[in-house]
């Protein structure tokens, strides 16, 4: 921490963290700034008062310290974050309730694809919204070094209980935590801390073990052309920037019904639902790499595991690779342990800067510049309805806006709808890497190796492969 002036006022300035370092170093290397854009929007069929609405949206930005994150670069050029103690800006209503509503979420696209002022500004921006057929909501613009999925369920449930505790006299919410305590772990811990002394050799010890394997969600072309093109027949790890960033998000719809079949089946076998989410992916990898055995991916840790952590706000999302080695011999449930146990494995050491787990790797093999996973996939297991019980049952609307542009070619997010609790599939992908019809193509080939599993966790994965 140094204190530095900012507007002729002193105020404590801290260092960014490991989780806000990875978003920072993609939005230098991406000309379009956007990039760290989260846009939302969450919206419910009801008459709405929107002057107690406005009132809850200043108290829950007051509440989590977070929503009041700003930056600043120093003379050296390096980036620090201070809290504001106030935000006393307006919260505009928006009116589309005579509009088409796609136009109405066209325009919010628009406004999420308009990049912050980087320094000494805010860093989100909410409008209150009226729809067309009575739905009226909130939508927010949240910078991804401030705020992730998390943080942004909190922030809208916040609003909803504080809202709702005004217009209609339910229990008020719990104070919120300390953003900065938070941070203050955060930080003593990089100070190669014992903990993190032990965190590096465990990911020393996975990363030296053996050289992974490359599998591309388009099958194996790019990897057999960079062999080609670097004469190397043996090369296993492939470049996958791009030069065009500009990207869009797919949304599949899983019916409730067959949402509620997998979710039974993962509380029936003590199997977390990220678990069967990466073995459906790896082996959807495997069938479009000529059955490859050996598949890497890369996977969110949230990172929220005590109530300081899940309250305090902030964007505390590490993405760590897996990698799993299966014969066609092994069973889909016997898959589902496996990942299981390396995902608890992961859970352990997540505290590790994720930048510095890909640098060890990319000295370790010689493989700078390049990647072992295709594709990264976080689970968002809290819905509305789950983080507050004083949610109504009444109809809900929620939509996830691309900002336009992605850093990397494939990101599948599955979240639980907020209507249904159904889930959603959102791949968000550089247009330049796949194309819509290849989306809705991959989506086809991992329900079908997910149902193929459950519905006889006892089949090989061989089995599985040769019935898609």
């Amino acid at each position: 921490m140094k204190e530095i002036y900012v507007n002729n006022v002193r105020l404590e300035c801290y260092p960014l963290t490991a989780a806000q370092k990875i978003h920072n170093f993609s939005r230098m290397k991406c000309p379009f700034h956007q990039l760290l854009n989260i846009g939302t929007g969450l919206y419910i069929k009801q008459d709405t008062d929107f002057n107690l609405l406005r009132e809850a949206i200043k108290e829950a930005c007051i509440r989590l310290d977070s929503m009041r994150l700003r930056f600043l670069q120093d003379e050296n050029g390096e980036v620090y974050q201070y809290l504001v103690p106030t935000d006393d800006r307006e919260i505009e209503l928006v009116d589309f309730s005579d509009w088409n509503e796609e136009d109405a979420h066209d325009e919010m696209r628009k406004w999420t694809a308009v990049p912050f002022e980087r320094f000494n500004s805010p860093m989100n921006k909410i409008v209150m919204v009226k729809l067309p057929d009575g739905y009226n909501g909130i939508y927010s613009k949240m910078d991804h070094m401030t705020m992730d999925s998390s943080s942004i369920i909190t922030f809208y449930t916040d609003v909803l209980q504080i809202y709702c505790a005004k217009r209609y006299g339910t229990e008020f919410p719990k104070p919120m935590q300390s953003y900065i305590k938070c941070l203050k772990k955060d930080l003593a811990y990089e100070e190669n801390s014992p903990a993190r002394q032990k965190d590096e050799k465990f990911w020393q010890d996975i990363v030296s073990a053996s050289e992974p394997m490359f599998t591309d969600f388009n099958g194996m072309g790019r990897l057999i052309t960079q062999r080609r093109d670097e004469n190397n027949p043996n090369l296993r790890a492939a470049s996958i920037a791009s030069s065009n960033t500009e990207a869009s998000i797919s949304v599949f719809r899983l019916e409730k019904e067959a949402s509620d079949r997998l979710m039974n089946f993962c509380s029936e076998n003590h199997v977390p639902v990220v678990c069967l989410l990466l073995m459906g992916l790896r082996t959807v990898l495997s069938k479009f790499n000529d059955n490859e055995k050996d598949v890497s991916l890369k996977t969110c840790v949230a990172r929220r595991g005590t109530l300081l952590e899940k309250r305090s706000g902030g964007t505390r999302i590490h993405f760590f690779p897996v990698r799993t080695v299966m014969e066609p011999e092994m069973k889909f449930i016997d898959g589902l342990k496996m990942y299981q146990e390396k995902q608890n494995a992961i859970f352990r050491h997540a505290n590790y800067d994720p930048v510095a787990e890909m640098m060890m790797s990319a000295n370790q093999w010689g493989t700078m510049g390049k990647s072992y996973e295709s594709l990264s996939l976080t689970y968002q297991p809290m819905s509305m309805r789950d983080a507050t019980t004083d949610i109504p049952d009444i109809p809900y609307k929620s939509y996830w806006y691309t900002n336009g542009v992605a850093a990397q070619p494939l990101y599948l997010t599955v979240m639980h709808r907020v209507e249904d609790g159904g889930l959603n599939f959102n791949f968000e992908y550089q247009k330049e890497a796949v194309t819509d019809y290849e989306m809705e193509y991959f989506y086809y080939y991992l329900c079908r190796v997910i149902f193929r599993g459950i519905e006889n966790s006892n089949r090989t994965i061989g089995e599985i492969l040769d019935m898609i």
